[in-house]
């Protein structure tokens, strides 16, 4: 497993925002956390000139460089930030640097402060994605990418793993699933046309492609996804969302969950939910009566298909606070 295989804490799919930034004259700043690959089409000219599905700063004749500030939307500890200066020919910037700080709450941009590097001033190339591997050890809420001294960026990623806040997994009921809190997808069997970590994204999928969806399974058996929770407790309520999947959602699905290695042949496995029938295109909602704690949830559709979201929800066992 690579850097790039963790969940892009920026992206605008987990709530990510760029939310300042010195200069944006040619292209907006929030196109940079698009979780969508940047395009690009001949034809597209404004007033300003050519326009470019990413951030770009007008041409700089004062010293200095230019920067945007992005917030987090799952805080965490950066493992690695790939900067794409995708289309970006003759107008890139020949050198970033990307440093991080942790505030908590909902801080305006004016109140963030001790910068910390994640990325030291380093070349990159046009129309180019560069990857940089991050050791900084601690938690990150917002970033600072710097370009210099001026140019375009298509995208930035920020990968790593999520690091909650506390208060907002412990004592209360949460989606115990939700990626934004630290929930991963461990395994699965098929990801032909969908990823099974958008089963948990937040919000709703607005179309199927923000879903899980698997081949047509032409052999015996069925399809199925691994989950580590983002915190051992007790599902309570668990949502299986196929909308958008109208033809192609699975006839049924079951969950059974341990707090084993799920990997051993002696895992301890019970049921919280048997094998039951699903419509396409619904939001079904189960209430749960979990016979015990959970860590890993696996959930099994018959035999194939797609599923928009997955939600379980529950309280986190106390003793598992870190």
């Amino acid at each position: 497993m690579t850097f790039t295989d963790l969940p892009d804490l920026a992206s605008r799919a987990l709530g990510g925002g760029v939310v300042d930034a010195n200069d944006e004259f040619f292209a907006a700043r929030d196109n940079l956390v698009n979780p969508e690959p940047s395009q690009f089409e001949t034809w597209t000219y404004g007033p300003k000139g050519k326009v470019y599905d990413g951030w770009e700063t007008r041409r700089r004749r004062t010293p200095g460089h230019d920067w945007a500030v992005v917030r987090l939307g799952a805080p965490g500890i950066v493992r690695g930030v790939v900067v794409d200066t995708a289309h970006f020919t003759g107008n890139y910037p020949p050198f970033v640097s990307v440093e991080g700080c942790a505030v908590d709450g909902h801080p305006d941009p004016s109140e963030l402060g001790e910068w910390a590097e994640l990325v030291p001033k380093s070349a990159v190339q046009g129309d180019t994605r560069t990857a940089f591997e991050v050791t900084h050890p601690s938690r990150v809420t917002h970033v600072r990418l710097n370009i210099f001294p001026d140019g375009g960026v298509a995208r930035l990623r920020v990968h790593g793993t999520v690091a909650p806040d506390p208060a907002l997994l412990y004592g209360l009921t949460a989606d115990l699933a939700a990626m934004e809190l630290g929930a991963t997808v461990v395994d699965c069997s098929d990801m032909f046309y969908g990823s099974p970590g958008n089963l948990l994204l937040p919000d709703r999928a607005r179309q199927m492609s923000e879903g899980w969806e698997t081949a047509r399974r032409r052999r015996e058996g069925n399809e199925w996804v691994l989950i580590r929770l983002a915190a051992p407790g007790r599902v309570v309520l668990a949502e299986l969302d196929t909308t958008h999947f109208k033809g192609n959602a699975p006839g049924a699905a079951s969950l059974r969950a341990t707090t084993d290695d799920p990997a051993s042949p002696s895992a301890a496995w019970f049921d919280l939910l048997p094998h039951t029938r699903l419509q396409p295109d619904t939001r079904h909602r189960f209430r749960l009566d979990s016979p015990a704690e959970a860590a890993y949830v696996r959930l099994d559709i018959y035999p194939d298909g797609g599923m928009s979201r997955l939600r379980l929800f529950g309280e986190a066992t106390p003793h598992t606070r870190g």
